[in-house]
């Protein structure tokens, strides 16, 4: 008798798939939905940074007639004039029907003190001018060009602005005639810090930045090559090498500031190293940039192929002609490339510099290592931290210049990776 014949059962996979694709287009709608988020945050950083900062680039000035008046400087130095006199005597003749002591005091205050010291220069480079009138234009008080640039709104009462209503009138007249004009602001770009808004500049802490971060490239990147490349291609595998290997990766998940209190405790209070000194502030970041650079100097180390050191050491070639000849100058962009990063990242720290003093207000631009500095943080640190709203301004202004030198480096060491990256 013939058996019944067996029947195969063919499993339907169309609705596991279609249920498998579904979830793969709703991952890939999710991450999409995540880069463009983070993409309308970072717009968004980008454009209230730049709106608030961008107005500190021009300067309102103040076009006053000053009578350099021989009686004024009888003394011997023309340092001792009476400068200041100078700048109140030609608003006051400008507005003559001025005559009562507050309102007199609300009209000088148009004219930032600045004035003075613009004066005093224009003499000692030109005594000729000492019994002659000229038109001078000077920098206009802060918040005069905070009025102009429409960040004192004039319809509130006049309790709640910084802007009397006598001095409003006054402000408008000197429009009308001409008088108040925004200009480039040189200042901000050639002086140091200030007390007042409208002197401030960040030419000192872009110099205290510059010569950290010099000190810092001098000394980590000679020592975390070298770190490098000795862990890497020389040193044993031992219990001994895999600590310092624990530890390179530990410290350079330590928060900065420890950094500052080793800083702190080592090279100030133990070495007697002056504060607020760049050269204070490059050995704390060198500390701070080192394991970062060793690390990637051993990620590009192991990038090179064993074939490179094998054919060296088969024609004869040391071990370390070997490595300083063949296997160095292929792993050098990419330890240069950590290095731009490192230095980047040293670049825009704060806290370790707080902790070694170099939150102190410093008017002079330094001209060495060893001269009392701020750093482009700590300066926008600083400026965030003061009252006037011109202070505001210039601290975003401030922050749109470090992204451009945060920007231009991580360029850099994207350059060097897609310019002398090699692909085995």
């Amino acid at each position: 008798m013939d058996s019944a014949p067996k029947t195969t059962t063919v499993l339907d996979t169309t609705p596991l798939l279609r249920k498998r694709y579904r979830t793969d287009k709703w991952f890939q709608r999710l991450g999409l939905s995540a880069i463009f988020a983070s993409l309308a945050f970072v717009v968004f950083l980008f454009y209230t940074i730049i709106s608030d900062g961008y107005s500190s680039f021009r300067q309102t000035y103040l076009e006053i007639e000053v009578h350099f008046a021989s009686e004024v400087f009888k003394e011997e130095s023309l340092m001792a004039a009476d400068y200041p006199g100078l700048v109140k005597q030609s608003l006051n003749t400008m507005f003559p029907e001025v005559t009562g002591r507050q309102d007199r005091r609300m009209l000088h205050s148009l004219a930032s003190p600045a004035a003075a010291y613009k004066l005093q220069e224009m003499v000692q480079e030109n005594p000729a001018l000492i019994g002659t009138s000229e038109k001078v234009w000077v920098l206009a008080d802060d918040d005069v060009d905070m009025l102009l640039k429409g960040k004192i709104d004039r319809d509130l009462p006049e309790s709640n602005r910084r802007i009397r209503d006598r001095q409003l009138v006054w402000i408008d007249q000197l429009v009308a005639d001409g008088r108040l004009e925004k200009r480039f602001n040189q200042v901000f770009f050639t002086s140091g810090d200030s007390r007042e808004p409208e002197l401030a500049g960040i030419l000192g802490a872009a110099k205290g930045s510059f010569y950290t971060l010099l000190i810092t490239l001098c000394l980590a990147f000679p020592i975390g090559v070298a770190a490098a490349v000795y862990l890497e291609e020389f040193a044993p595998a031992n219990r001994w090498t895999d600590l310092i290997e624990v530890n390179i990766n530990n410290l350079a998940a330590v928060p900065s500031i420890i950094f500052g209190l080793l800083g702190l405790a080592i090279f100030i209070n133990f070495w007697g190293l002056p504060r607020s000194t760049p050269v204070v502030g490059g050995l704390v970041l060198s500390l701070m940039t080192l394991p970062t650079i060793i690390i990637a100097g051993r990620a590009s180390l192991k990038s090179v192929p064993p074939s490179i050191r094998e054919a060296a050491l088969g024609v004869g070639a040391s071990k370390m002609q070997a490595v300083t000849h063949h296997v160095l100058p292929l792993a050098m962009p990419g330890m240069l490339t950590g290095t731009i990063i490192g230095m980047a990242q040293a670049l825009g720290e704060t806290a370790p510099l707080l902790m070694i003093g170099m939150v102190a207000f410093i008017v002079d631009v330094p001209g060495s290592f060893t001269d009392p500095a701020a750093v482009l943080p700590v300066q926008i640190y600083l400026w965030a931290d003061s009252p006037e709203r011109a202070f505001t301004e210039k601290t975003s202004a401030a922050i749109m210049i470090l992204l451009a030198f945060l920007i231009a480096m991580n360029s850099l060491a994207v350059y060097l990776r897609k310019r002398f990256e090699i692909k085995w």
